[in-house]
């Protein structure tokens, strides 16, 4: 357990955790093609997803803030067995997306040179191995250090240009200037929901996820009892208030036929900054998205790192998951994952064969996802019957109603998504359903399962040897 000098993290801190996992701008620009429209998409994935994950994480944090996230939480609910797998989702799932969020990062940083660059693969892949290996570094100097780190690069490169943007648009637009976007009415905020835009709702559910990131570091947080809930509402705020308001600014300004998914962001900012002579704080602010994008990876990086090396302290693992350095970072779980990660970027930039491939392994990760979270309400229903009396400095109102409806509605969501995921998208028309579902199973349990394998194997030599006085 930690003691009082290594709890570094206070309310500010512990709300930027999340913001720093859930506010991307990547993701703007494809949300921006939906016009109007974007505010029922946020709608939805606010109503069904982030606001039940966010009521969630708080009273399991609150109830069981002994680090180690998902993983305490669905161990205590339903065991040893489906506490590894949660986590170990988790943190599959990221193997493949690291890549997406590197090139985010390179395709913004090509913007402080030439972005002619972001169709380079090998400045791409140079500046995404800086960005991978230097955030592991950033990870590997332990928590005080990546939470500031964090906490700063949300600010600078998440909040502040999500702001900027917004005021460029707001002024833009009270200018008279023309607008992309065609007038406003009700009828336009409405989605169109059929068979063609279903698929889309699965991504619109998983817009949110990472609410829980703040969940893996209950043990450096100085008043986890207060700190948490206080903290999740801060940060849903923040969230939700930048990503409508900041996808609408770009679709004021760029025509969905021009918008690069990604570059989008940085195309917005062109149109704003040269509508106003500014062109010169484009640089700046390039540098400042690409510092956000690299508080996401760490806040992914970090967060499900620690939860498997919760796992692995408790011999479930080689010693080699258990490791750490002295700063309390897990080394072996960061190596290894920047290691793999790696190699799935290489192969990502320059095997042109893979990206179809690629793109299935993509889809397994919103099943993971989906896996994770299913399991998490369904452990805050559960552990309101198994553990009452647990102490929840906060704890979701409405009694057992309150809780079932929030559970519910977030497990419900999840489901739905994850049946979603199982249906090809178009360009996978050659592949009958029945097939693609199936192979879209067989690839999750592969990426899902290893637990099974780790447990079967378990060891005795596997449990760390406790110093003395510990």
């Amino acid at each position: 357990m930690s003691d009082s000098k290594t709890k570094t993290l206070g309310l500010f801190a512990l709300a930027m955790i999340n913001v720093a996992a859930v506010l991307s701008l990547r993701n703007y620009p494809s949300m921006a093609t939906y016009g109007w429209s974007s505010i029922g998409w946020y709608l939805i994935g606010t109503i069904a997803f982030l606001i039940p994950l966010t009521l969630a994480g708080a009273e399991l944090a609150c109830g069981w803030p002994q680090g180690g996230g998902v993983y305490t939480w669905v161990r205590e609910a339903f065991g040893e067995k489906a506490g590894f797998i949660a986590i170990f989702c988790e943190w599959s799932n990221n193997l493949v997306w690291f890549p997406t969020v590197l090139a985010f990062i390179a395709s913004t940083f090509a913007y402080l040179f030439n972005p002619e660059l972001a169709n380079n693969n090998a400045f791409m892949f140079a500046v995404m191995m800086i960005a991978f290996w230097g955030t592991t570094a950033i990870g590997l100097m332990g928590e005080k250090v990546s939470s500031r780190f964090g906490s700063f690069g949300v600010v600078a490169g998440s909040i502040i240009p999500a702001v900027v943007i917004i005021i460029l648009g707001i002024v833009y637009i009270a200018g008279g200037k023309q607008l992309a976007l065609p007038a406003f009415t009700w009828s336009a905020v409405v989605p169109q929901i059929n068979m063609s835009t279903l698929p889309f709702i699965s991504t619109v559910v998983l817009l949110f996820a990472g609410m829980e990131m703040a969940g893996f570091h209950a043990l450096e947080v100085k008043n986890p009892q207060t700190d948490f809930p206080k903290a999740m509402a801060l940060s849903c705020m923040i969230i939700f208030a930048l990503t409508v308001i900041g996808t609408l600014a770009i679709a004021a300004v760029v025509p969905v036929g021009q918008l690069s998914l990604a570059a989008g962001l940085m195309q917005a900012f062109e149109v704003f900054l040269r509508a106003f002579n500014l062109q010169w704080t484009l640089t700046p602010l390039a540098l400042m998205v690409t510092l956000g994008g690299l508080a996401l990876l760490l806040s992914w990086l970090a967060g499900p790192a620690l939860g498997l090396g919760e796992v692995a302290a408790r011999g479930n693992m080689p010693p080699f998951f258990a490791k750490t350095n002295r700063n309390g970072a897990p080394v072996g779980v960061l190596i290894l994952q920047a290691v793999i990660g790696t190699a799935v970027s290489m192969l990502y930039l320059f095997i042109p064969s893979i990206s179809a491939a690629y793109w299935i392994l993509s889809a397994m990760t919103v099943l993971l996802l989906c896996i994770v979270y299913l399991l998490v309400f369904a452990s805050l229903i559960k552990l309101r019957y198994s553990s009452p009396n647990t102490v929840r400095a906060f704890k979701i109102p409405g009694g057992m109603t309150g809780v079932w409806l929030v559970g519910g509605m977030g497990f419900f969501a999840c489901l739905f998504t994850f049946v979603i995921s199982l249906l090809p998208p178009g360009n996978y028309e050659h592949i009958s359903t029945s097939k693609y579902a199936l192979m879209m199973i067989i690839g999750t349990a592969v990426l899902a399962l290893p637990p099974l394998v780790f447990l079967r194997l378990k060891k005795p030599g596997w449990m760390p040897v406790k110093k003395a006085g510990e």
